[in-house]
């Protein structure tokens, strides 16, 4: 008899921190979504804005890849991101197309960096308007094109230069907080 209860408690033991183990893996594999999702969040290519178009959406993100190619100094991922956002810009914007297509045809970065300072001029307006969620950050560096001064946008407010690259990666500062319109 001794050593049936014995077994038993045993075995209960055993059955309670099986159960105990069961629970921590259950919470690591139902915690692990959420924090794979807040990893997600953190890094720079995926931006928290929405647009309340399609076009828009597409060609912001087309946008952000130039720029960060940009800083890097990466002339062939500019000019590729920038392919990207002239299909993103299809007929809709011929002008703005246009833009992009000259971007990408650029020989070289000093080149890609005036036509993005355009795009960046005639696209911020657009990007501005169809801003539906998110918050976009217009920056501003004074040293660009021989102290004339460029902006650009970001989807964070820290400063990441385009226009002189890893010479010069954090010059600049943010002129303009954008909202989306309610």
């Amino acid at each position: 008899m001794r050593s049936t209860i014995a077994t038993s408690a045993f075995l209960l033991t055993l059955a309670l921190i099986g159960c105990k183990d069961d629970k921590k893996q259950q919470e690591v594999e139902l915690n692990s979504p959420a924090e794979v999702k807040k990893e997600e969040k953190m890094t720079a290519d995926i931006a928290d804005q929405e647009f309340v178009d399609g076009m828009t959406g597409k060609v912001w993100h087309n946008y952000l890849e130039t720029k960060m190619a940009l800083t890097r100094d990466d002339a062939e991922a500019a000019a590729s991101a920038a392919g990207n956002m002239a299909e993103g810009f299809g007929e809709a914007k011929p002008e703005l197309k246009a833009l992009a297509e000259r971007l990408e045809a650029a020989e070289n970065i000093e080149e890609q960096v005036k036509v993005f300072s355009e795009i960046t001029e005639k696209a911020g307006p657009l990007f501005a308007e169809a801003l539906s969620g998110g918050t976009i950050y217009k920056q501003y560096c004074p040293m660009a094109f021989d102290n004339k001064g460029a902006y650009w946008y970001s989807d964070v407010p820290e400063i990441r230069n385009p226009y002189y690259g890893s010479k010069m990666l954090k010059c600049g500062k943010v002129t303009d907080t954008i909202k989306p319109s309610k």
